[in-house]
C-alpha cells in the first residue's frame, strides 16, 4: 500500500463499517436492550470473526494471484462489478431495516453467548466475505512481504469496525428513531450506494 491509496482505503472501509449491516444492527439492538457494557462482549466475537474473514480472504486470494498473475485483472473487474451492482441495489433499496426485538423481562444473555453471537454473525455474513475478497487484494503490493501490510490494514479495519460498533450501541435510541423513517434510510442507502459505485469503478479502471 502506498501513501496515495491509504486515504481511499480509510474511506472505503469506514463506509463499509458504518453502513447498516448485520453486525451493526446487532450492536444497535443490544445497545438498546442489554446496555452498552454487556454489548461489548458481542464486539469481541465480532472483531475476531472479521479478522478471521479478512486474513482468510487475503491469503486465499494472494495464493491464486501469485500463481496466476493474469487472474489479477479479472479479479479486479469482478470485484469492481460486484461493488457497482451492490451500489445500484442500495439505490433501489426500499429503505427497510429490521431491528430484532427482545422480550420485556427476558434474562440478559450470558457473556459467552454474546461472544459467540458476534463471531458467528461476522463469519456467516456472505457480504463480509465478498467485501474483503473484492477490496483487500487491490490495496496490497504482492511484490512486497504481505504480512506487514496485512497487519497494518487489519489493525485499521478492526479499529474502524470497533468505533462503528460503539457508535451504533451508544446511539441506539437515536438511531432507532432515525432509521424508523423510510425516507432517511433511503437517503443513507443512496449516498452509500453512490460512493460504493465510485469505488467499484476505480477498482475496475485502476
Amino acid at each position: 500500500m502506498t501513501s496515495a491509496t491509504l486515504p481511499l482505503f480509510l474511506l472505503t472501509f469506514f463506509l463499509v463499517s458504518l453502513t447498516p449491516g448485520m453486525c451493526m444492527v446487532l450492536s444497535l439492538s443490544l445497545g438498546m436492550t442489554v446496555g452498552v457494557r454487556r454489548a461489548a462482549w458481542m464486539w469481541l466475537g465480532e472483531l475476531a470473526g472479521v479478522g478471521l474473514v479478512a486474513v482468510a480472504s487475503v491469503l486465499g486470494a494472494a495464493t491464486v494471484l501469485l500463481r496466476y498473475p493474469p487472474l489479477f485483472t479479472a479479479f479486479k473487474w469482478g470485484g469492481g462489478a460486484y461493488l457497482v451492482w451492490l451500489g445500484i441495489e442500495m439505490w433501489r433499496s426500499k429503505g427497510s431495516l429490521a431491528i430484532p426485538e427482545v422480550a420485556e423481562g427476558a434474562p440478559a444473555p450470558q457473556r459467552a453467548q454474546l461472544v459467540t453471537q458476534g463471531f458467528v454473525t461476522a463469519v456467516a455474513n456472505p457480504k463480509g466475505w465478498a467485501f474483503f475478497i473484492a477490496l483487500l487484494p487491490p490495496f496490497l503490493d504482492f511484490g512486497q512481504p504481505v504480512a506487514p501490510q496485512l497487519s497494518l490494514l487489519l489493525s485499521i479495519i478492526l479499529s474502524m469496525e470497533l468505533c462503528c460498533l460503539v457508535l451504533y450501541a451508544l446511539g441506539g435510541s437515536v438511531a432507532r428513531a432515525l432509521l424508523a423513517s423510510r425516507s432517511n434510510v433511503r437517503l443513507l442507502n443512496r449516498i452509500a450506494g453512490t460512493l460504493i459505485i465510485g469505488i467499484g469503478l476505480w477498482l475496475m479502471l485502476d
